[in-house]
């Protein structure tokens, strides 16, 4: 199973250019991803530099034939004319999807902060290494409390995932949206955090939890122990920072940990203004 983890700042290149189809090829190449991630996907949205208010779902979507798209939006609005403007995360999976789920986080009001709503996307793929629940999501950038809010929830959601994984449903209502389907242990977390590895949320992400709930793994520090993760962001522009760092990590179940054969990280490509995060499971 291989994934692609990529924020692609709405199709921008660091030319300024938004374009769907660069993106698209670009995965492709770096990764040919079973299930592709990424954040800040835009519909409807020409505010937004170099958009012409594309439906960006639907032209990367074209670009991945045979896939399935499940997007979620964080934050939808009217526009003008009566339409909606949605701005989120976008699964794109070959391979089958389950149930999906799209998960608002905690958004905790604080003035004089800028924030947004955010989503975390979730999809139970069928793979060879059986099946994984997918979560990608775009933690807040301004706010270190929400952020953690956030983070909590996140590790809320995997809790409540694996007490459903190990729950049995009752045999007397198993129809309609009643009927069951299974929710497994196996994760997969994926997204743009908006923090660092040492950062005190993304410690907590990554602590144990009681019982035999499996924590969440650091997929390159576990592969490439005592190596520094590679910048995914402000590599090739200081707008956010003049120090390049890395905030995109992708997060594994334990149990799925013995199956991890390679993370990679691509630092050239200036296709967005973060980079991209591939790994492989077996």
């Amino acid at each position: 199973m291989k994934l692609l983890q990529w924020n692609i700042q709405w199709c921008r290149g660091m030319d300024g250019v938004v374009d769907p189809a660069r993106i698209a090829r670009f995965a492709k190449q770096f990764a040919d991803p079973d299930v592709a991630c990424f954040q800040e996907v835009a519909i409807n949205y020409p505010a937004l530099a170099g958009s012409s208010g594309e439906d960006q779902v639907e032209l990367l979507k074209a670009q991945f034939p045979g896939y399935t798209a499940v997007f979620g939006a964080g934050t939808e609005v009217p526009d003008d004319s009566g339409g909606r403007r949605q701005f989120g995360n976008l699964i794109l999976s070959r391979l089958p999807v389950r149930q999906v789920f799209r998960h608002l986080l905690p958004w905790p009001a604080e003035s004089d902060t800028p924030s947004m709503q955010r989503v975390a996307v979730e999809a139970i793929v069928e793979s060879d290494v059986g099946l994984v629940r997918v979560t990608t999501t775009h933690l807040e950038y301004y706010s270190a409390r929400q952020r953690m809010a956030q983070v909590e929830r996140l590790r809320e959601l995997h809790l409540e995932a694996c007490g459903h994984a190990r729950a049995k449903s009752s045999s007397q209502y198993r129809s309609g949206p009643f009927e069951p389907y299974e929710r497994p242990v196996s994760a997969i977390l994926t997204g743009d955090f908006n923090m660092k590895a040492d950062d005190a949320a993304c410690v907590k992400l990554r602590e144990p939890f009681e019982g035999k709930v499996p924590r969440l793994v650091d997929a390159w520090a576990h592969a490439h122990p005592g190596v520094p993760h590679p910048p995914t962001f402000c590599l090739h522009g200081t707008q956010y920072s003049k120090e390049p760092y890395c905030c995109d990590f992708v997060f594994v179940s334990e149990n799925l940990v013995p199956r991890l054969q390679s993370v990679r990280v691509d630092v050239d490509t200036q296709d967005s203004d973060h980079q991209p995060v591939a790994i492989e499971l077996r």
